[in-house]
């Protein structure tokens, strides 16, 4: 899921998350200076805006890291972080859900992965990376965490509600090949997956939405974004231009400026320009969600300008 080269695999400075967060407890502490493993419902949470705080909290026991993602959580990360057996937790964040928390950790690229130990958040990397690497950079985060006395150990929730919940039903062929497609990172052939999904059900909404997410993901593959606004912002006419940055801002979560930006530029274009900017926009409906109220407005204006 890269959209523009990964960095160097190391711990490359705090970012800035005072908006959501009190001050950290002594590390090391815990909640309420318990010993011995911590019992989590698992070792993968959604993180939200509203639930960010919970997660601060737990990064006082045990570090967290936490991934910011555009259309699905990175299998591989899940796989490697769940590989520590209780010493590190991963808390999963879309990006485009979460405004807050994006502007926060400074994302601009999906993944972007940071770490949060003892209430402090530390940048990690961004893009996919090997597995080997990742490894090697979660590492050296329980190396950093053991130097601020963060080594608390937590074991998930096995509990009877817990094994009397339905099995999840699996995946549709088309989507689950699409996904799997995803986590390995081949764009292409999961475009192919979801229209073929569509093709057979166009009523398939799931898979129209993955469809939108995963094209977003393939138009930013291996992408500078600093070469992205370097040409937008050289040529604020230029549709193309405007388009790519757009994709930026909504993979970051920024979805106001995607919207606007686009729909200030409609009135200017030609009526093939004006249909470009229409199919986008109706993508990035599709990944936002219909009940966003971004998505509400932007939707009321573009009506506005079509008719």
């Amino acid at each position: 899921m890269t959209s523009i080269p990964p960095s160097a695999a190391n711990l490359r400075g705090a970012v800035d998350l005072s908006s959501l967060v009190r001050p950290p407890a002594a590390a090391g502490a815990g909640p309420a200076g318990q010993s011995g493993p911590v019992a989590v419902p698992s070792l993968v949470v959604e993180g939200t805006d509203a639930s960010f705080t919970g997660i601060l909290d737990l990064s006082q026991t045990v570090p967290v890291i936490v991934e910011l993602y555009v259309g699905q959580p990175s299998a591989d990360l899940i796989r490697v972080v769940t590989g520590y057996a209780g010493r590190l937790v991963l808390a999963t964040v879309d990006a485009a859900a979460n405004p807050q928390l994006t502007q926060a950790f400074r994302a601009v690229a999906a993944p972007t992965v940071a770490a949060v130990i003892g209430g402090r958040p530390i940048a990690l990397y961004e893009g996919e990376l090997p597995q080997d690497d990742v490894k090697q950079v979660l590492d050296q985060v329980l190396t950093l965490a053991a130097q601020q006395n963060v080594t608390g150990t937590v074991t998930p929730q096995e509990t009877e509600a817990a094994s009397a919940e339905p099995i999840e039903e699996p995946l549709p062929p088309h989507h689950q090949e699409a996904f799997d497609a995803i986590a390995a990172g081949d764009f292409e052939t999961a475009i192919k997956e979801y229209r073929t999904a569509i093709a057979q059900d166009p009523r398939d909404q799931l898979a129209v939405a993955g469809l939108a997410q995963v094209s977003l993901l393939a138009r930013l593959d291996g992408v500078s974004a600093a070469d992205i606004r370097q040409a937008a912002g050289s040529a604020p006419a230029d549709l193309d231009a405007q388009l790519a940055v757009a994709d930026l801002d909504v993979s970051g979560g920024h979805l106001e400026d995607a919207f606007g930006r686009l729909l200030d530029l409609f009135p200017s274009l030609d009526q093939a320009g004006k249909d470009r900017v229409r199919t986008r926009l109706l993508e990035y409906f599709e990944i936002a969600g219909t009940e966003d109220p971004r998505v509400t407005a932007a939707r009321r204006r573009l009506t506005a300008l079509l008719y």
